[in-house]
């Protein structure tokens, strides 16, 4: 069994653990009622999952969400990316320089400091693709617990996974911690494992530390460390660029 298989019972047995306890508790809280929420944000270099996706290159980025921190919520988010571009050819144009993504989902307060959050999860990318070319629009239904700093996240695709042929059921599993060691500043840190459903030599595993300043106005300044050990036969695009290898990525980001 695959690790990230064999994790769903125990999030299964966890879950309806927290529930139980919850349904027990005399005192329930007053849920925060839904606003609508959204931040803009300009990096050096988009990663996606250690991944690249503007070859190196600066990126726009720009979201918005309704809903609240502990209830349904439906969200949008857009960047600009260049890793499809980059493969075209003339002989095989690719036309996309943009990635839209569109994502609904469900926050539950369990017990305490625990939280569960599930949803879908959708990837498109707009544009001109060549006859044959398999599509990277990825749609993803995700679940994650949440316990103080940490969380851990399953996200399992039911369509092909970002263009890689006959890779339906892929997944990723994502675990993740944010620290404030002091007020305003916060550790971040993040493993990320990234599984290719039938394309074994794709899978990889991908790691970041860094750390994050809040300030009063809801400017945010970021820096990060990211690595991953995926193969650079895999993910080097034809201008030679390895798109896993390690890197720094510094981020400013205004929330609204």
């Amino acid at each position: 069994m695959h690790p990230s298989t064999a994790l769903l019972p125990f999030l299964f047995v966890t879950v309806v653990s927290l529930w139980i306890s919850r349904v027990k508790a005399q005192d329930a809280p007053v849920l925060p009622g839904p606003a609508l929420t959204g931040s803009v944000s300009i990096v050096n270099d988009y990663l996606f999952r250690g991944l690249s996706q503007t070859s190196q290159d600066p990126a726009l980025q720009a979201g918005a969400e309704y809903g609240s921190s502990e209830s349904g919520y439906i969200g949008g988010w857009g960047s600009n990316v260049s890793w499809l571009s980059d493969l075209s050819s003339s002989a095989a144009r690719i036309s996309n320089s943009l990635e839209i993504d569109l994502y609904a989902g469900w926050r539950i307060p369990l017990a305490d400091v625990w939280k569960l959050d599930l949803g879908i999860y959708a990837y498109y990318y707009p544009g001109d693709y060549p006859h044959g070319f398999t599509r990277p629009y990825t749609t993803e239904a995700y679940i994650g617990i949440a316990w103080s700093i940490a969380t851990l996240k399953y996200s399992h695709a039911f369509t092909n996974a970002f263009g890689f042929a006959d890779s339906r059921h892929s997944d990723y599993l994502d675990f993740s911690a944010n620290w404030e060691f002091t007020p305003s500043w916060v550790l971040n840190a993040h493993v990320g494992h990234q599984r290719i459903q039938h394309f074994g030599d794709a899978d990889y595993t991908d790691w970041k530390l860094g750390i994050t300043k809040n300030f009063a106005n809801g400017v945010a300044v970021a820096f990060g460390y990211y690595d991953t050990n995926a193969d650079e036969n895999i993910y080097t695009n034809p201008d030679g660029e390895d798109l896993g290898r390690a890197t720094g990525v510094l981020s400013i980001t205004k929330a609204f």
